[in-house]
């Protein structure tokens, strides 16, 4: 990440953007408890988030630096690896800020010193364009409120508004732990438990919304060169907003999940963006179906009472951790810009 131009600030309550014609406003929320991730027993095996001590072990040597690796100076339990997404995002909000003229907050459900930030009207009312990152594991119990629910209803009664939702991936739905062994080799992640289930909170906003999507699995997308991820397979006469002009490509992730469209009707739901599956890798139960690609990227256009655009990405095509191109930049410029 380079360098800030300012210094960092934290534990400080926001400051409302004013509205600016033609520049929107980009806000972060990250569905999470933080308190509740980071004190996940490391034992257990399963629906947590690594350490960032089996962090260093698995991706040695390259956190080795003392950055990372000193005790004194990052943290080396759950904590240290939940900090590393900031890390990662911080590269979009300078972008966005650049593109914009606003900076981009990110909000936390319950942040590292325990205050509730409920997703309200004080998210919304200066916020033109959210990104709700489904990074919460469903067993620590994020449920949106009656309240919330309405909070973003109405945020996207507001012409020109944008919801971006990034359930993460789903492993380990199956009951059968031989199912659950097939999808661990097959993305091959030794940092991914036998079970990781993300996103109750977004995936209930979406039930509530009416959003005719469902996060499935962890696939292992293809690549044409090392960790560069295949060409998306992209509908370009159904993005007739221009989501994914001048984009070819997001960033290599090895588990991501597929958006299963759950809805008959071809006009609520347009699937903007595929990617390949790698084909070498060892079967998964959804290529026993007969399937090479999986959803990516889904697009809801504005319908009934809805003004707001609606799409689905996930986090990780925000993030610098999984690298990133042009075409990657492309996509968040097509993000921050809209019209």
């Amino acid at each position: 990440m380079s360098g800030s131009r300012t210094a960092r600030t934290y534990n400080q309550n926001h400051v409302p953007r004013p509205y600016t014609p033609g520049r929107r406003r980009l806000s972060i929320y990250v569905s999470w408890s933080y308190p509740a991730e980071a004190g996940r027993n490391p034992a257990e095996l399963d629906n947590r988030f690594s350490t960032m001590t089996e962090v260093r072990r698995v991706n040695w040597p390259a956190y080795e630096e003392p950055r990372w690796s000193d005790p004194l100076r990052f943290q080396q339990g759950v904590a240290g690896s939940l900090e590393l997404f900031f890390w990662g995002w911080a590269p979009f909000q300078q972008f966005a800020e650049e593109t914009t003229g606003h900076p981009v907050p990110v909000y936390q459900r319950i942040d590292q010193a325990g205050f509730p930030t409920p997703l309200d009207e004080r998210v919304l009312a200066d916020t033109d364009t959210l990104l709700l990152f489904g990074l919460d594991h469903m067993i620590t119990g994020q449920d949106p409120a009656p309240e919330e629910v309405e909070a973003v209803r109405q945020f996207l009664t507001r012409e020109g508004t944008c919801l971006v939702l990034g359930p993460h991936h789903d492993v380990g739905a199956s009951d059968d732990l031989a199912v659950r062994d097939m999808e661990y080799h097959h993305h091959g992640d030794p940092l991914v438990p036998r079970q990781q289930r993300f996103a109750r909170y977004v995936r209930g906003l979406m039930r509530e919304l009416g959003v005719p999507v469902e996060n499935r699995y962890g696939l292992r997308p293809a690549v044409r060169e090392a960790k560069k991820i295949a060409p998306l397979s992209v509908a370009r006469d159904l993005d007739t907003r221009g989501w994914l002009e001048g984009v070819t490509n997001f960033n290599f992730h090895m588990h991501l999940p597929h958006y299963a469209v759950t809805t008959d009707d071809p006009d609520v739901v347009h699937v903007l963006g595929r990617q390949p599956i790698d084909p070498s890798r060892p079967p998964h139960p959804f290529t026993e179906a007969g399937n090479t690609e999986f959803n990516m990227f889904l697009w809801m256009p504005p319908g009934g009472q809805r003004a707001g655009d609606v799409l689905l990405a996930d986090s990780t095509v925000f993030s610098s951790l999984f690298g990133g191109d042009e075409s990657l930049r492309a996509f968040w410029r097509n993000i921050a810009s809209a019209k």
